[in-house]
């Protein structure tokens, strides 16, 4: 069974809309493409690491969308890769899949998920934060990349707005940070769901 992986860009208030660009996701939101100016060298080589062994993306309808307008005409380790693996569309709607090797799933996504888990060894999922919202209430991701910016913006859709259940992570790798202030967390699926305890219990000290 592979690996489904959750990429996530999102300011230190956990707003994730529209990191790439003003045109990314424009309506009510003023700040699209926030994270251009927080990009360096060490977190573009950190990003490049994250992809290694990806042989599918899911997405959702409108960042693929995104997607299909702008990497078939790049260049690039990205572009090449993402040009190249299966591209599964969440979608309730009729996207066109114009993009070379996209497949719209049908309207059991956690189904489909489950399907797509066990044909590939690992799928990313990137950005399409309604998406994620399904498969973090379902609990259908096993590592979720959070790269946490050091800005904040007030507005936005935040990465958990509406999907979080109580769910256990644990930290994979010790957390990385770059020369700008942008800190990258690795974390895998955990049993169990977050305990609770009482700090003033005498044995506390």
């Amino acid at each position: 069974m592979g690996l489904i992986h959750i990429e996530l860009f999102a300011t230190l208030d956990l707003v994730g809309q529209a990191p790439g660009g003003p045109d990314e996701d424009p309506v009510g939101f003023p700040f699209g493409g926030w994270q251009a100016p927080l990009m360096d060298e060490a977190s573009g080589a950190q990003v490049l690491a994250a992809y290694e062994g990806t042989d599918a993306l899911l997405l959702g309808r409108r960042t693929y969308d995104i997607f299909a307008a702008y990497w078939p005409h790049q260049e690039g380790q990205i572009a090449t890769l993402f040009n190249s693996v299966p591209k599964y569309v969440a979608s309730r709607g009729t996207p066109g899949l114009s993009w070379a090797g996209s497949t719209q799933l049908g309207r059991d996504l956690a189904g489909a998920v489950r399907e797509i888990r066990d044909r590939h060894e690992h799928v990313k999922v990137v950005g399409s934060l309604n998406l994620v919202q399904t498969l973090l209430r379902e609990k259908l991701f096993d590592r979720l990349d959070l790269w946490v910016h050091p800005i904040m913006l007030g507005v936005g859709k935040k990465v958990f707005d509406g999907g979080a259940v109580p769910t256990n992570v644990t930290l994979l790798e010790p957390p990385a940070a770059g020369p700008k202030g942008t800190v990258y967390l690795r974390y895998g699926l955990a049993d169990g769901v977050p305990g609770t305890g009482d700090m003033s219990a005498p044995d506390r000290s």
